[in-house]
């Protein structure tokens, strides 16, 4: 007999495919003896009970069908006695096939080219059902059709209705029933009829018009000239007018949206409201960037003010690089950052529905791009939720020349990467600008409803192919000898339109005439466009705009302040049990930051952190570990070991502070980051800091540095503060743990682009976090952070230090020695430096004196002479580094050094590192130990035999 323990009502349990054949095993041990089974399955199969001898595969199908339906679906609902009918169960099971797998069946490709399989589950035969059946009487059950009951005939012309025309559904992924019954009444209420009236169909054709309408003037205009056309995909333009018109009627505030190449000129005209003739100066070539190297015109974003039925809305298009899906988690950061600046003043609720994201899509990008994968995942987080995201792909059918699915992605939709967060996904044929406006409304409202992310995928195509220099024939001829003959969607929709009586042909060519008598005269031609925008709905960066890098900038904070902040962050609620470690912490933090012992490194930076939210700066910090920080010196979060409730101390400076907030992140570098530069260039009064776990894995974000962080500002002018903290140190941990790539920053540094430190003390940290803030200058800020130094004994600060001070680019040699005998000056940076303090004190070599510079770029060329004029016998100026001679920043340091040094000294410039290296480091303990004597022992101008 079974054991009830080991089965669970079938009604209550997720079944995987393969526990069919052992539901249908269980059902005819049933038959044969009721007892044989738990009482469980007795009462769920009873459910199903027929007459002895009546055949029961239409209930071995229902089975078989929930079985290979991983989401719970239920068969329609049914009352006693319809359940005993086989024939309504076998209905019950074709109506929730038809939600499953109606997509299969619709009418997606424009193009006609699509060869589908035949869905056995759609067929009547499946279900032991006949046309013989069609004229007989079924309960509807929860089928939204206006009516309980229906002839087979009508519930299947339903269906097909509903599930197999221009729109394929895929919602029965989604998890929760609620969702999946929201879906089915918004649809099936419709029984696949989308009612527009005159004067929205008007609106539609007159957004078709303007589509079609831009890339046709350029053409005559430009011809040849790359621009990315929006030719057969032109429904993507009133698709996204709707959403804006629908979101700003619900309260939305601000649209941000982020799309690579194709469409993005007609985007900015016929949306976002670019003169036309601002756009035909790019292309004329008249346009020239005043400051840094500027961008093709396809890369470049903008912004604008819209009027909706809920009020005016500011618009945002996102600068894009060539990556193309990268745009997305910076366009997620950048909505996050503007609904923490609309929720409360930076407080600590964020409301996720004053901005909506609209990510933008290729159909091979979209399937291929990992940096997707990364974005659905953080959708739902705490650190990274923007309340859902509408995507909508430009489904082309082709990526580049790559057209066959089994060449382009693994799966049946471009779009299947969606459904790992379970986010329904609408198929639509782009050639069907009803339906494509019908599930614009859809996705709106959806994301309205469960703040979740929703995928409209257009099966479009490309008139032109990539560009309009391509030859797309050449690899595709069968497809672009159909596009050839195709009538455009604006046409196909005119001739609807005329059809029903909604347009006349004249009316038609008027709609064009006007169009193009508009962009003739420059005129702008978005519609709801605010001449005069209200500067409330965005952030005003005009303060922080024309500044130049500062070396000498008072950041300090009185002594009285530091005390008061270290005083609270000591403090817990009443009965929070902290971990014996932790409480260790905490207490002798208190020491540190009240001036009875000095700081280390967490002491100091959380002070910084206290007085800037304390000043009304916003602090953001995420990383994989940030919250104790992956080498516990920061414990910026405690948690009760009692009941594991979190308690943030720095949330809990003062009355009024500005927001704080600290997340660990997925495993994720490129998203993540991304997402953070986003976040810091639409909040400038914040500090935002991405901490890599260890700097080595920062390599895995290099095109959101090379293409962002490093060149956002020369070629789009976008400022931004972000900080990087990259833990960075040669301490016998290997290749994987030792280098932040130091080497590859420095080389992407010029036009004072961004700074790079190698801080050497607490109070040096301390400092740089806050000119970060207080200085009205926006640079991203590389920080090669320590790991050793976190509690090196001689790593070390005062408060004092941080009251009076200021970031220091240069550190001067700080033991009492008689310059006049110092004939060998070592230049360093990092920790090293105390490695080479304590062996130079060791040995007595008071002839060599070591200062650190801290800050590499931009070099502080004045402060570096400053301290070759205090020693006037120099016979050698030493570069010292830990990393090998081809890394870190030695070839950055020679041409600063061999310009800067005979300014002021005739010495010798000799460099000190381990030899050139393919890996960063070592693996071996001991051939690190060896390495790096060698490398203080060149340095100081001993043999290795000699260090202590």
């Amino acid at each position: 007999m079974t054991n009830s323990k080991d089965t669970v009502a079938f009604s209550n349990t997720e079944l995987a495919a393969d526990s069919a054949a052992y539901v249908e095993a269980l059902y005819e041990q049933y038959l044969a003896d009721k007892q044989s089974v738990s009482e469980d399955w007795q009462s769920y199969f009873e459910t199903y009970r027929q007459d002895t001898d009546a055949p029961h595969n239409a209930i071995k199908e229902q089975f078989l069908l929930l079985a290979r339906n991983q989401t719970n679906a239920k068969p329609a609902a049914m009352s006693e006695g319809e359940s005993a009918n086989p024939k309504q169960m076998a209905v019950a099971g074709l109506i929730e096939a038809y939600r499953r797998l109606g997509h299969q069946k619709a009418s997606l490709d424009p193009l006609g080219l699509q060869v589908r399989p035949a869905v056995a589950e759609l067929e009547l035969g499946f279900y032991g059902l006949s046309n013989a059946d069609l004229d007989s009487v079924f309960s509807v059950g929860d089928l939204a059709i206006g009516k309980t009951s229906a002839k087979l005939s009508e519930i299947i012309a339903a269906l097909e209705s509903i599930y197999c025309q221009s729109i394929g559904y895929e919602y029965t992924h989604v998890y929760t029933t609620a969702e999946k019954q929201w879906f089915e009444n918004y649809i099936e209420s419709k029984q696949g009829k989308i009612a527009f009236d005159k004067a929205k169909k008007l609106e539609i054709f007159e957004r078709l018009t303007a589509a079609e309408g831009l890339e046709k003037y350029l053409a005559r205009k430009y011809t040849g000239v790359k621009r990315f056309g929006l030719e057969g995909g032109e429904s993507f333009i009133p698709a996204v007018h709707e959403m804006i018109q629908r979101t700003g009627a619900q309260g939305s505030k601000e649209v941000v949206i982020g799309m690579a190449h194709r469409g993005r000129l007609n985007l900015l005209v016929n949306i976002l409201g670019k003169n036309p003739s601002a756009l035909f100066d790019e292309f004329d070539g008249k346009v020239q960037p005043t400051i840094g190297s500027g961008d093709v015109k396809y890369h470049n974003g903008f912004s604008s003010n819209v009027m909706t039925e809920g009020g005016e809305m500011h618009l945002a298009l996102a600068f894009n690089p060539s990556h193309l899906e990268i745009v997305s988690p910076v366009v997620q950061g950048s909505v996050r950052a503007r609904q923490a600046r609309r929720s409360e003043g930076y407080g600590f609720d964020i409301d996720n529905s004053t901005v909506l994201p609209i990510i933008v899509h290729g159909d091979a990008a979209f399937a291929g791009q990992g940096v997707n994968q990364e974005t659905f995942q953080m959708s739902q987080t705490r650190a990274y939720k923007t309340g859902g995201t509408v995507h909508i792909v430009i489904n082309n059918q082709v990526g580049f020349t790559t057209s066959r699915p089994e060449d382009a992605r693994s799966t049946e939709y471009c779009t299947d990467v969606a459904k790992m967060v379970h986010a329904p996904v609408l198929h639509i044929n782009g050639d069907d600008p009803e339906a494509v406006v019908f599930a614009s409304q859809l996705a709106v409202d959806y994301r309205k409803a469960f703040g979740k992310d929703i995928v409209i995928d257009i099966f479009c195509y490309r008139r032109n192919g990539h560009n309009e220099s391509d030859e797309p024939s050449a690899t595709q001829p069968l497809m672009y000898a159909v596009i050839k003959k195709l009538p455009t969607t604006r046409t196909k929709y005119a001739d609807k339109l005329i059809g029903e009586g909604v347009l006349s042909s004249e009316e038609s060519a008027k709609f064009e005439d006007d169009y193009r008598q508009s962009l003739d005269r420059g005129e702008f031609v978005a519609k709801g466009l605010v001449e005069k925008p209200d500067t409330q709905l965005f952030v005003d960066w005009t303060p922080y705009v024309g500044h130049q890098l500062e070396d000498d900038f008072d950041t300090g904070v009185a002594i009285d302040k530091l005390k008061a902040y270290g005083v609270a962050m000591s403090k817990v609620p009443e009965g929070f049990a902290l971990q014996r470690q932790v409480a260790k912490v905490v207490e002798q933090r208190l020491a540190m930051q009240t001036g009875e012992e000095p700081l280390n490194w967490g002491a100091a930076e959380t002070l910084a952190y206290a007085s800037l939210v304390d000043e009304g700066a916003l602090v953001r910090i995420t990383g994989e570990d940030v919250g104790r920080g992956t080498f516990s010196h920061r414990h910026s979060e405690l948690y009760n070991m009692n009941d594991g409730s979190l308690y943030i101390p720095l949330q809990h400076i003062s009355e009024g502070q500005a927001r704080f907030a600290t997340y660990n992140s997925l495993l994720s570098e490129e998203a993540v980051l991304a997402f953070e530069y986003g976040y810091a260039t639409t909040i400038p009064n914040a500090l935002v800091i991405w901490e890599a776990q260890f700097g080595d894995f920062v390599n895995g974000a290099q095109v959101v540095i090379d293409q962002f962080i490093s060149s956002g500002e020369t070629k789009w002018q976008r400022l931004c503060g972000l900080v990087m903290l990259l833990p960075h140190g040669f301490e016998g941990q290997g290749p994987e743990h030792s280098s932040a790539r130091l080497e590859r920053f420095l080389q992407l540094c010029a036009e004072e682009n961004m700074q790079v430190i190698t801080p050497t003390t607490p109070a040096q940290i301390f400092h740089a976090l806050r000119r970060q803030v207080v200085r009205p200058v926006r640079k991203p800020l590389v920080v090669m952070s320590p790991k050793s130094l976190l509690r090196h004994p001689l790593a070390t600060s005062t408060l004092e230090e941080l009251a009076s001070g200021k970031f220091e680019t240069v550190l001067p040699e700080i033991d009492a020695i008689d310059n006049s005998k110092v004939t060998r000056l070592v230049l360093c940076g990092g920790k090293v430096y105390y490695e080479l303090l304590e062996q130079r004190r060791k040995l007595g070599l008071d002839h060599v004196a070591i200062v650190r510079i801290e800050q590499l770029y931009p070099f502080p060329e004045e402060r570096v002479l400053a301290e070759l004029a205090k020693y006037p016998n120099l016979t050698e100026v030493v570069w010292a580094q830990e990393e090998p001679h081809n890394q870190g920043a030695c070839y950055f340091i020679m041409p600063e050094l061999y310009h800067t040094v005979p300014k002021a000294s005739q010495a010798k410039i000799v460099m000190a590192t381990r030899p050139a290296a393919a890996a960063p480091a070592t693996g071996s303990p001991k051939m690190h130990n060896e390495q790096q004597k060698a490398v203080v022992a060149d340095a100081l101008g001993v043999t290795a035999d000699q260090l202590q």
